[in-house]
């Protein structure tokens, strides 16, 4: 696979813009956006980008860290979910700290935000702590946003309980936006300013990708991941009158940052930073090889969330707004809705399979199609029409015996949950088979082969099917209609 980034040279210099900026101080807060295990956006759109280049960076400096997660009341009470997995902020924290402690890391505590009493958060707080998991409860900072005073006192930080910390380096992440880390590292400034520490704040943060054109498509592809926080990019006015450079960031960052410095300047008593863009540590537009290359994928990626929000959309989880606001995103760059190479041939292969629902793939630049049978999903036949083609299985021998299959689909009835196999299914059942035919298990060690495939259906998939396609790593859309029993 090509590749328009240079992973190596981002840890490299990524790293050091960290370490050199946590020694300005005794100890550093660092904001952490985005996800810190497993960033596909920035691995779809800057091939080459490694999705755990984050944590892996961050090993470098372990000895030295601890980590802060942070999660709002009122997204646990919402249950609030990530799309990209499905499943709840809260239950992302605890994989989260799960997965830190497994590599390592020193987790220490959870802090949940904006507490407002919330019965549902009370039950979180009490799994947290008697799996021995520290917690605590920030209530809503008085004399937010405008009264700094008020603020940065005993009223305001002040009454913020202090988290303990150790290290010189704390990372302060969270499962998604809105979750309060800002409040979270100036609170514990304050604290820390209190009793005499050098305590400073600094953000690390992906995108927007601050040394890119405002109009490069890979800041166009941050504001169609956030179109449904509203957020735009925009040139920093701050940057642009204290170095007379053009810097990008976005309107929350660009419109916090006079009440933000006010407080930082009071916290810590003196002024570090100029402009939003000056509290940063991005270095990834400096690590881009192929521009022509990354357009295209941000472009593509693009269209994906056009199509993602359009069924979000469908499913009553955003208003119009959203995929109407990535529309004009398109319209900017010139690109539709058929921009991606797998859409026009799921939409032929279903008309000529008379409305039957489809799934079209291409794989080696070859596009690949599976329809809904008697047997199987769309998924589950597209997979396997898949990885015969990269295993040059001739599409007339068959893989999955009968004595495997007949139980499995007689089950499915009595149990009343389908009466065809999904993919993971389909998968169990040729991994079974492997055992005892060679043609199986060489199909079933292409899967690997099918990490970043893109792929198009006519339905929007959902249940198992979408959380296998996901963990496969196929990049998919769907056309915003509902299989008519799944509705």
């Amino acid at each position: 696979m090509k590749t328009g980034f240079d992973n190596n040279k981002y840890v490299k210099i990524q790293s050091e813009k960290i370490k050199e900026r946590f020694k300005l101080f005794d100890k550093l807060y660092l904001e952490v956006g985005g996800k810190l295990f497993d960033d596909s956006h920035a691995a779809r759109i800057l091939p080459g980008f490694k999705n755990d280049v984050k944590i892996s960076m961050f090993k470098e400096l372990k000895d030295d860290l601890e980590i802060i997660f942070c999660i709002n009341a009122g997204d646990i009470e919402k249950n609030k979910t990530r799309g990209e997995y499905g499943i709840t902020y809260d239950a992302e924290v605890l994989n989260l700290i799960r997965k830190s402690k497994k590599m390592g890391f020193s987790v220490n505590s959870v802090v949940i935000t904006l507490y407002k009493n919330q019965p549902s958060v009370d039950k979180f707080t009490k799994k947290l702590n008697r799996n021995g998991i520290k917690t605590y409860i920030h209530t809503f900072t008085k004399g937010y946003p405008t009264d700094v005073d008020t603020i940065v006192s005993e009223e305001g930080y002040g009454a913020n309980p202090y988290v303990e910390t150790t290290k010189p380096l704390i990372l302060v992440n969270a499962p998604g936006p809105g979750s309060g880390k800002l409040a979270t590292c100036l609170s514990q400034i304050y604290h820390e300013n209190k009793r005499g520490v050098n305590a400073g704040y600094a953000k690390f943060e992906t995108f927007p990708v601050w040394s890119l054109p405002l109009k490069h498509p890979v800041n166009l592809a941050y504001e169609a991941a956030t179109a449904d926080l509203k957020d735009v990019n925009m040139i920093d006015p701050f940057h642009l009158e204290k170095y007379g450079t053009i810097a990008i960031n976005y309107n929350r960052d660009v419109e916090a940052f006079p009440i933000l410095k006010n407080i930082l300047s009071k916290v810590s008593k003196k002024d570090i930073y100029n402009s939003p863009t000056d509290m940063g540590v991005n270095m990834v537009g400096f690590c881009i090889t192929d521009n022509d290359l990354v357009e295209e994928a941000s472009k593509k990626e693009i269209v994906r969330r056009y199509y993602n929000e359009l069924n979000n959309y469908k499913m009553g989880l955003c208003d119009e707004d959203t995929y109407k606001k990535i529309k004009l995103l398109m319209n900017e760059l010139k690109i539709d809705e058929n921009y991606l190479d797998v859409i026009e041939p799921a939409l032929k292969k279903k008309q000529k399979e008379k409305g039957k629902p489809v799934i079209a793939m291409k794989v080696n630049r070859k596009i690949i199609t599976g329809k809904q049978t008697d047997l199987m999903t769309p998924a589950g036949t597209v997979i396997l029409n898949a990885i015969k083609d990269i295993s040059k299985i001739p599409d007339d021998i068959y893989l999955l015996s009968p004595t495997v299959l007949e139980p499995i689909l007689k089950l499915k009835k009595e149990m009343g949950v389908g009466d065809r196999l999904t993919l993971p299914e389909v998968l169990t059942a040729l991994s079974i088979c492997s055992v005892t035919n060679p043609l199986a298990a060489k199909a079933l060690s292409s899967l690997s082969k099918l990490k970043g495939a893109e792929a198009h259906s006519t339905y929007i998939i959902t249940g198992s099917d979408k959380r296998a396609l996901k963990s496969l790593k196929i990049n998919f859309t769907c056309e915003n209609e509902f299989l008519e029993e799944e509705l």
